[in-house]
């Protein structure tokens, strides 16, 4: 949820949590979503994604709607090789709305940790400015009619590639540059650690009366670190801020349960049951998680119910490529861990049920 060291219970009982849970959210108030825009709009009341019940759900549940509509595939593909391909030490220059506009693959120098030093850093900032620059002259070069060299040829060919007319893609490309680390790495463990906690997770979720598959959403928060803090003031593996855990954690968050895995699991399945209620499909509603839930209704009052309208046209505040490409980096997530092996052909050492536990304990005590 994006993006206080706190003492946390380690008798806490999934269960007891449980009971109360059923699959409503315990609020019916917007103010306390995780972020707040201002925008109003015409409004369209219409779904491409209707609820599906699947048996074996409890009545009235959602059922595995995540729909991949043709025009999101580039965006999944990238995230899939953010997550699977590209390595920490590895930055990917691209068009950040066109996402399969792929300019170069940058090997830093020296050892790269999870953190950059000034001179990698003073690498990759001068590298995103040599592609700026390069799109600058390419679109003057094409405005003025002026010849192309081999390499101006070849960037011209990556941008076609998009099946969109040239004149109307270069327009502003210098300014969509941007850099994207790779995380395979940092992936690949949040995998190994996920799976002490799957079965726990999947029961939360399906004893609200949701699709299991939300369990693979801290992938794209956290890669599953319990003490995982942003610089927004969300904390823990599924990335509350005070407000939404105030609203959607059980008990109100009296006691801060943010670090706490199942707590705020509990929690995530309150917000994307209100999401889902709200929105009527689960692209919007776990964009929502990212964006806010008031924020993607004034997507939809401008846009209609249309995903897809939304990802491409929506120009909403702070509906931004963090906004735009989450349901894609869930969908990434998704697709990698069904699959781990064709991903992570060395093996994935994974935690036997129950490790998350040991694991927990053990981080908290840092």
């Amino acid at each position: 949820m994006n993006r206080c060291p706190l003492t946390l219970s380690l008798a806490f009982v999934v269960l007891a949590f449980l009971n109360g849970c059923g699959g409503n959210a315990p609020v019916n108030k917007d103010e306390h979503e995780k972020h707040t825009q201002q925008n109003t709009g015409g409004v369209s009341e219409h779904s491409h994604y209707p609820v599906q019940v699947i048996k074996g759900y409890p009545p009235g549940s959602y059922a595995g709607l995540f729909p991949k509509p043709p025009g999101l595939e580039p965006a999944v593909a990238f995230w899939r090789n953010t997550y699977a391909v590209w390595r920490r030490s590895q930055v990917v220059f691209h068009d950040n709305r066109h996402m399969d506009v792929i300019y170069e693959v940058l090997t830093l120098p020296g050892y790269v940790a999870e953190g950059l030093t000034s001179e990698q850093k003073s690498v990759m900032n001068a590298r995103r400015d040599y592609w700026k620059v390069r799109l600058i002259d390419l679109e003057n070069k094409l405005r003025y009619q002026v010849p192309l060299g081999p390499s101006d040829q070849q960037l011209v060919a990556k941008l076609e590639s998009t099946g969109k007319p040239i004149g109307s893609i270069v327009s502003g490309a210098s300014e969509r540059v941007r850099g994207q680390r790779g995380t395979r790495e940092r992936f690949k463990r949040g995998l190994e650690i996920s799976s002490g906690y799957d079965l726990r997770f999947r029961e939360i979720f399906r004893n609200a009366g949701l699709p299991e598959d939300l369990v693979y959403l801290p992938h794209v928060e956290s890669s599953f670190q319990p003490a995982a803090r942003s610089s927004a003031g969300a904390v823990g593996m599924w990335q509350f801020t005070e407000g939404a855990a105030k609203t959607f954690m059980p008990d109100g968050n009296t006691l801060d349960r943010r670090m706490d895995p199942f707590a705020s699991a509990i929690g995530a399945s309150h917000y994307l049951s209100h999401a889902y209620k709200k929105l009527g499909n689960w692209p919007s509603a776990l964009t929502a998680y990212n964006h806010g839930i008031g924020g993607m209704k004034r997507a939809q009052r401008y846009m209609g119910a249309d995903f897809m309208r939304i990802v491409d046209y929506y120009q909403g505040p702070a509906f931004g490529f963090a906004s735009r490409n989450y349901y894609a980096q869930f969908l990434a997530a998704r697709e990698i861990v069904n699959n781990p092996t064709v991903f992570f052909a060395e093996g994935v050492a994974f935690q036997p049920q129950g490790a998350s536990n040991e694991y927990f304990a053990r981080e908290h005590a840092r």
